[in-house]
């Protein structure tokens, strides 16, 4: 079967079979990475600008509505299990509170002062604004934006539309041009999935960039539950090249402190001097190994 995109299928989706179905939803859903690609330009300087927010003792504020501030809410809410970090650190508001993420709350994505209203109440000059808004006109979002940029806080918006009222007002926009949805004017489609790949890319590399990944180990994941508790004593394993039982007493004797526990499975030192040697290196392992590493061949 020919895949010709979504300008074929539209009006007609109701007269195919499932399996047309799924073959012209994949191959649709094939073009959004290529979109994400053509924007990295531009999702650059917003991760630039998260971790300097970060390093000077800010936050990340996603704001959306709808699927755009629900795509803000879940890649926020990942942020601590994941990273370790505090859940304020990465914030989102969505149009409607806590019951807009499950639930439509009707009008609330039109509301322009709660959008300013609920950004002031819990922005600081050092954050980083990020809205989200496929259409790339929500008013509630533009109120948080406008908000943000009377309190000097730095802004970007990830839309999903050309010359959009967002792109035209934030510092930084980027930009996903996916075109028209399997489902017209269905943005949880291709528009959702870009945006999700972009706050992927924006948690994940500011992350990354403050040493919260080694190699490509979460060495600060939260021990949590048996599956994240094996995948630590894992982590240990392969960064120390120790035993499991080895990981194990490591990891108790540091509290379940994993870049901790590193250290002491790899240089036998003790659980106070690994704390004190992380202290040193601002809570980075790479560094604290290199330190340890130094130490040892002198």
């Amino acid at each position: 079967m020919m895949h010709e995109g979504v300008d074929r299928v539209a009006g007609k989706l109701d007269t195919m079979t499932v399996e047309e179905l799924l073959a012209e939803m994949n191959a649709t859903d094939q073009t959004v990475p290529s979109v994400v690609e053509k924007a990295i330009p531009q999702i650059k300087p917003v991760i630039e600008s998260c971790i300097r927010a970060i390093q000077n003792g800010g936050k990340i504020i996603y704001m959306g509505a709808g699927t755009s501030g629900r795509l803000g809410v879940l890649d926020a809410s990942e942020c601590p299990p994941t990273f370790g970090v505090s859940p304020d650190l990465f914030t989102a508001l969505i149009a409607g509170g806590e019951r807009a993420i499950r639930q439509a709350v009707e009008n609330a994505e039109d509301d322009e002062e709660q959008g300013a209203k609920e950004l002031a109440e819990i922005a600081t000059s050092n954050d980083v604004l990020i809205g989200i808004a496929a259409s790339g006109r929500t008013p509630y979002v533009i109120g948080g934006i406008n908000k943000a940029k009377e309190l000097g806080i730095p802004t970007a918006g990830i839309v999903c539309r050309d010359s959009s009222p967002i792109a035209a007002i934030v510092d930084n926009p980027i930009e996903l041009i996916v075109g028209e949805e399997f489902i017209l004017g269905s943005t949880r489609l291709k528009s959702g999935t870009a945006q999700k790949l972009v706050l992927n890319m924006i948690s994940s590399i500011t992350m990354i960039k403050l040493g919260k990944v080694y190699d490509n180990y979460m060495v600060d994941v939260q021990a949590s539950n048996i599956k994240l508790r094996e995948r630590t004593i894992q982590i240990i394993c392969d960064i120390a090249k120790v035993d499991e039982e080895s990981a194990k007493n490591s990891l108790l004797a540091c509290n379940y402190r994993l870049k901790a526990a590193v250290l002491v499975s790899k240089f036998h030192v003790s659980a106070m001097e690994a704390f004190e040697i992380l202290k040193d290196y601002d809570d980075n392992l790479r560094e604290s190994i290199e330190y340890l590493e130094t130490k040892d061949a002198v």
